[in-house]
């Protein structure tokens, strides 16, 4: 049986240099799965996208891996997911990415999981969508973002209305009740992402 509550995890396809990262990507594919959330990701098996992905499946949980036919040979499928959806191209996967999601979780990973976390809290930051967002800063990995952050801040270019749409928690432990906790936040009744898609 497919999960309600679903969440996208944007994550590195290598391991990364600080052993806490692959930790904490077999932590958080272990918490969805215990907690009946579904995850999905990239359909990867290396790295962190693999870690958590494997996790959650061995732990009996609901895994989704979405991937475009381009980078099915370079980042090598994981077999043995609940569901596998092949896209055309980049953009196909992140639309179908956000749209089986029911919010987002960012681990340490490079400039392709900049790019997605950046993206979906751009459109949350513009309204277009009220989907959780969680920023995991493992061993301090995002901070040189948050840094970033408070300094366009404190350059003007965020008010009250377009503060940057998402949470930091520091341990991976902390990544599910955030999420848990967010979605009981009201949500608009007249939002749906076929509205959404249609602005695109």
């Amino acid at each position: 049986m497919t999960p309600d509550r679903k969440l996208c995890v944007y994550c590195g396809s290598s391991e990364g240099e600080n052993p806490a990262y692959m930790a904490a990507a077999g932590k958080l594919g272990k918490d969805l799965a215990r907690a009946g959330i579904g995850l999905v990701y990239g359909g990867g098996s290396l790295g962190l996208m693999g870690a958590v992905a494997r996790a959650c499946r061995d732990a009996g949980g609901h895994v989704t891996g979405i991937i475009p036919e381009f980078l099915i040979r370079e980042e090598i499928m994981l077999e043995g997911v609940s569901e596998l959806i092949v896209t055309a191209n980049m953009h196909e996967r992140k639309m179908a990415m956000f749209e089986a999601s029911s919010g987002f979780c960012a681990l340490p990973g490079g400039i392709g999981t900049l790019e997605e976390l950046v993206e979906v809290a751009t459109w949350a930051q513009l309204g277009q969508h009220v989907k959780p967002i969680i920023l995991a800063n493992i061993e301090g990995y995002w901070s040189p973002l948050l840094e970033l952050i408070g300094h366009m801040r404190a350059q003007g270019f965020f008010k009250s209305s377009t503060e940057a749409k998402f949470d930091a928690v520091d341990k991976a432990a902390q990544i599910v009740p955030m999420f848990e906790k967010r979605l009981k936040i009201r949500r608009k009744p007249d939002w749906t992402p076929d509205m959404f898609e249609k602005r695109m």
